[in-house]
């Protein structure tokens, strides 16, 4: 039986999970992990919103990265049968226009800055927020903490101040490493990149099964 384990630990909760409604945005190296670790757990109603394709370079972190050139999306639905997806270039508009309302929980996965400020204003109280985690190797410097007590992490520095300026003072989850940059340019290695992604699915476990 697919979830037997799964109903061992959950007991009865299991059952909040698998009526559980969760929005994945972007499904690279943090979002794939998150997808796959929900999935396992019983979730079964996930949506997932990406516009990119598969690059070579997206091989050493992201799950569904072998099909190069191919929908992220597509690919992914293919893989974990079932789920929704949205090919959906997230901007301003598309973040102003879209009814995050029917989700029980966010999880934040995107890169663009602009677009993590938006979605933390509109969904704050459903949202968990992965920040900058390129650059980076040592796992054991992950913290989760709202975004006030982030710290030594220039992404999440830059989403306070950004948040201070448009005197927006409420609370949210996220996911940060306080680890110093080991390199100039986007470099990126699965350890982190992947354990995001799980703490990104702990923390979605946790809220759905007290609620």
């Amino acid at each position: 039986m697919r979830f037997h384990r799964c109903r061992m630990l959950f007991g009865e909760d299991f059952e909040k999970l698998q009526q559980a409604k969760v929005l994945i945005l972007g499904v690279g190296g943090v979002g794939s992990y998150a997808l796959d670790c929900l999935y396992r757990s019983g979730v079964t109603d996930i949506t997932i919103i990406d516009y990119d394709t598969f690059d070579e370079t997206n091989r050493n972190r992201q799950i569904g990265s072998d099909a190069v050139g191919e929908s992220k999306v597509a690919t992914l639905i293919a893989l974990y049968p079932g789920i929704k997806g949205m090919e959906q270039k997230m901007d301003m508009t598309w973040v102003a226009s879209f009814d995050f309302e029917p989700y029980d929980i966010i999880i934040d996965a995107a890169d663009t800055t602009k677009v993590k400020i938006e979605v933390a204003k509109k969904c704050y109280k459903k949202l968990i927020m992965a920040m900058g985690s390129a650059k980076r190797y040592d796992t054991t410097k992950i913290e989760v903490a709202g975004i006030w007590k982030t710290h030594g992490n220039a992404l999440a520095r830059k989403v306070r101040n950004e948040l201070k300026k448009a005197k927006f003072d409420r609370n949210f989850t996220v996911i940060f490493s306080s680890e110093e940059d080991k390199c100039k340019e986007k470099g990126s290695c699965v350890a982190v990149t992947g354990t995001f992604g799980l703490i990104a699915c702990s923390e979605a476990i946790k809220r759905i099964v007290a609620s």
